[in-house]
């Protein structure tokens, strides 16, 4: 009797974490800057038909001293002088197979005009995410914090 409960009990564990890591990345979140943990942006990451991810910023969040740029600086084409407001920042993301990690994306940091690859990992509860940006090696790359907005 002992073992079939605790066998019924590991059977529901394993299924809460397996759920767990089932949590899918769509949804809107408030970009933090890793600089000065000030909120930076408001973005919907949406998934597409091809089952990969794309950010939008949907808001610019007003910061103190701080006048926000309505144009993408000194990016390549084809962000080249689009609006900010509005603008697929992060593309490409694939959910890797049984896990809460993204990869093989590419995000553009829209006040420096740089195109870097990009890599998430979303928490074990989906109310937070880590997206890595890198050129080349992630090691050398920088980390923000991202909040799941309800």
């Amino acid at each position: 009797m002992i073992q079939k409960l605790a066998l019924g009990i590991a059977v529901i564990f394993g299924s809460l974490s397996t759920l767990a890591m089932a949590q899918d990345l769509a949804g809107t979140w408030q970009q933090i800057d890793d600089k000065t943990g000030s909120p930076k942006a408001v973005i919907e990451i949406r998934k597409e038909a091809n089952q990969t991810y794309t950010g939008k910023i949907v808001k610019v969040t007003p910061r103190p001293g701080y006048t926000p740029r309505e144009l993408c600086n000194k990016c390549p084409a084809p962000y080249t002088d689009q609006p900010i407001l509005g603008m697929d920042i992060l593309k490409g993301l694939q959910q890797v197979k049984n896990s809460n990690n993204y990869e093989k994306g590419r995000v553009i940091d829209p006040l420096a005009g740089r195109i870097y690859d990009a890599k998430i990992r979303l928490n074990s509860t989906g109310k937070r995410l880590t997206l890595r940006a890198y050129m080349g090696v992630s090691t050398l790359g920088r980390s923000q914090t991202w909040i799941r907005i309800q």
